[in-house]
């Protein structure tokens, strides 16, 4: 690539490569990176279960389509909050949605009552929605008016009805008809199966609470046994607390219970078990899924991981009205009410909310309710989306190209990213910012068209060896551009860049998540959690956008490499030098094994040690070796191997920096 730019003459030979790039393939890849940092995108759940979201890859896959299709910004924010009110059965809109879902979430339920869960998920949410699109720090106004923005605490909880009623749920990737026939049949089926189960355990209960109060009574002193053994409609709430902590804390086997049940119960038992596994066959063949969200009500959220150790007593109890986790109709969906929370306290409710937005950044008076024709959600969410993407709004557009400045430039316009409020950094160009913002809304919110237009300008063409004393003295952090700024490569780019240089890079796309080597001692002290070593092979040499992501335990060399925290949001990486990351260069099996691989490359392509030395550089550093360069490289060839001098050039700090 680098002999053909210089072979091309012609005025246009600069453009010719940007235009390549900007086509390639990898270029959604890097982009969709950038983007599942601000995203807060992982793989699992986080906190201390940090279980495995196994369709989460395929947001993963729609940023990365939509990037390389140059999808219009204002559309792809649309189709992230709202995509299934908008494009009813439309796949690529559902996928979507996983935007909303993609934060960290609690999911031991048990101990916590569901409106506080609840309340916590809708803060991340709208948090992220806040930064994200508008970058305004949005949630500081939970619990009070905000103390430095004009952000009033009714407008956070008008925002927040405006998604009040999402729920998580997956969908099959199948035509419209085949999916809702097959969610038919899996919901007639666990229905089914809940029967029988509520029926095996009607039988086994008296003598399993029979056997659960002799343990407690074995186990623990006699005010507490006195406490379990009362009937629930006796108890007082501190004894009804004491009982469901013991009595969840003890355990019975299925051997001892049935030894106490009668032969007329075994028998019932043994035919309801075997219409189980009879139905259990009738489960139709699973289909590709998707991890979407949709309205619904989220107080009849089917039990999970957790919900069967209660500590809550009312965290159980369903609304008096009745109703249903996803709406089913016919009549249309209504949303649960949301309230005003006084001091951002669940148990302290005020009014009763309806949908709105930041006054400070409305203009005229946009509909919050854009009601859909089936009837099946709200149209709160999508009319959050229209009033973000509206050219009215007058942050969206300048928010995402001051990200597009920051990845080009390694500072934004405004730097601090997500928080364009008082508290953040005044903008160095505002000018530049806003004729930007007016500019990408002109070409079609087209990320392509304005990124062409920042790498075309003089000011990215800069080169950043040049210095000059007055402009060091003026601007010493280079925030008026008054050369290139340096900048590291990402974690992923330097495991990418290694691979390619070794030769043997795997750039298959999209699909399922990677899991490259992490040493068994590592593992084994994970004692919860999904890490599956992938094979040494093509299948581990994918780029890096492909690693999967675990909360719990980041792949340690992109760790070290500064990989933003997976539990929040990161609008830009922080950049650290440490030793760490000079020893993972040194010691790391990748590194090494892609230093023999860099080695095994140049041995094919050139056999004397000059041509070696020269070739090594033209791969890893897209340039020719100094004469005093190939001296030292042959020298060390000579005293050690090939391999070792292929090492020091993916140690070079050249190798780690774009300049």
């Amino acid at each position: 690539d680098v002999d053909a730019f210089l072979k091309d003459n012609s005025p246009q030979a600069y453009e010719k490569v940007v235009d390549r790039l900007l086509a390639s393939p990898q270029y959604g890849e890097r982009w969709a990176s950038k983007w599942l940092d601000v995203a807060r995108y992982a793989d699992t759940n986080g906190f201390e279960l940090d279980l495995d979201r196994p369709h989460a890859w395929r947001y993963r896959d729609y940023v990365i389509q939509s990037f390389n299709a140059d999808k219009p910004y204002d559309r792809f924010v649309r189709e992230q909050i709202a995509g299934d009110e908008m494009f009813p059965g439309s796949q690529e809109a559902l996928v979507a949605t996983g935007y909303l879902r993609a934060g960290s979430e609690h999911l031991v339920a048990g101990n916590i009552d569901p409106d506080e869960s609840r309340q916590e998920v809708l803060t991340e949410i709208a948090t992220n929605v806040g930064q994200t699109f508008l970058g305004m720090t949005i949630n500081c106004a939970r619990c009070h008016n905000h103390k430095f923005d004009p952000i009033a605490q009714k407008d956070y909880y008008a925002l927040e009805a405006s998604i009040f009623g999402y729920v998580e749920t997956e969908y099959p990737l199948a035509p419209r008809a085949e999916a809702e026939a097959y969610l038919a049949k899996t919901e007639e089926i666990n229905t089914r199966l809940d029967n029988i189960r509520a029926e095996i355990d009607k039988l086994e209960k008296p003598y399993r609470d029979k056997l659960n109060l002799e343990q407690v009574k074995a186990k623990f002193p006699d005010n507490i046994y006195q406490a379990a053994a009362k009937p629930e409609n006796e108890r007082t709430p501190g004894e009804e607390l004491l009982a469901v902590q013991v009595l969840t804390g003890v355990r019975v086997s299925v051997v001892e219970v049935e030894k106490l049940m009668t032969p007329a119960e075994l028998d019932r038992k043994k035919a309801l078990a075997a219409e189980r596994t009879a139905l259990l066959k009738q489960k139709p063949k699973p289909l590709p899924m998707a991890e979407i969200v949709t309205d619904g009500d989220y107080r009849f959220t089917p039990l999970g991981l957790g919900d069967n150790t209660v500590s809550c007593p009312k965290c159980r109890i369903p609304p008096a009205e009745g109703g249903s986790y996803l709406h089913k109709g016919p009549e249309p969906y209504k949303v649960p009410k949301s309230y005003f929370l006084i001091r951002g306290d669940v148990e302290s409710k005020g009014p009763e909310m309806q949908p709105g937005f930041i006054d400070v950044i409305t203009y005229g008076k946009p509909p919050t309710v854009i009601p859909r024709p089936d009837g099946n959600t709200s149209g709160r969410r999508l009319a959050l989306a229209e009033w973000i993407a509206s050219p009215q709004n007058p942050l969206t557009a300048r928010v995402w190209v001051n990200r597009l400045w920051q990845k080009h430039f390694g500072r934004g316009i405004v730097s601090t990213l997500d928080n364009f409020g008082k508290m953040g950094d005044q903008p160095t160009h505002p000018e530049l910012l806003d004729w930007l913002a007016v500019e990408f809304m002109n070409r079609g919110w087209s990320s392509k068209q304005i990124n062409k237009l920042m790498m075309m300008s003089d000011a990215y063409q800069m080169a950043s060896v040049f210095d000059d004393a007055t402009d060091s003295k003026n601007d010493l952090e280079n925030r008026y551009l008054w050369r290139f700024r340096p900048q590291r490569l990402d974690a992923e780019v330097v495991r990418d860049s290694m691979l390619a240089v070794g030769g043997n890079i795997n750039l298959a796309m999209g699909g399922e998540p990677i899991f490259p080597y992490i040493p068994e001692d590592i593992l084994a002290g994970q004692y919860r959690g999904k890490w599956e070593n992938t094979p040494e092979g093509p299948a581990a040499w994918r780029r890096g956008v492909y690693v999967y992501q675990r909360r719990s335990l980041p792949y340690p060399m992109f760790d070290t490499f500064d990989h933003p925290d997976l539990n929040a949001s990161a609008g830009a990486r922080n950049v650290s030098t440490v030793p760490t990351q000079a020893l993972t260069l040194l010691n790391n099996p990748f590194v090494l094994s892609e230093a023999r691989w860099l080695a095994d490359r140049v041995t094919r392509e050139a056999s004397d040690p000059y041509t070696q030395v020269d070739l090594a550089y033209r791969i890893a550093l897209a340039r020719g070796a100094t004469e005093n360069e190939i001296g030292v490289g042959m020298a060390l060839i000579k005293k050690q191997s090939l391999e070792s001098f292929t090492h020091v050039v993916l140690n070079l700090d050249e190798f780690l920096y774009m300049r």
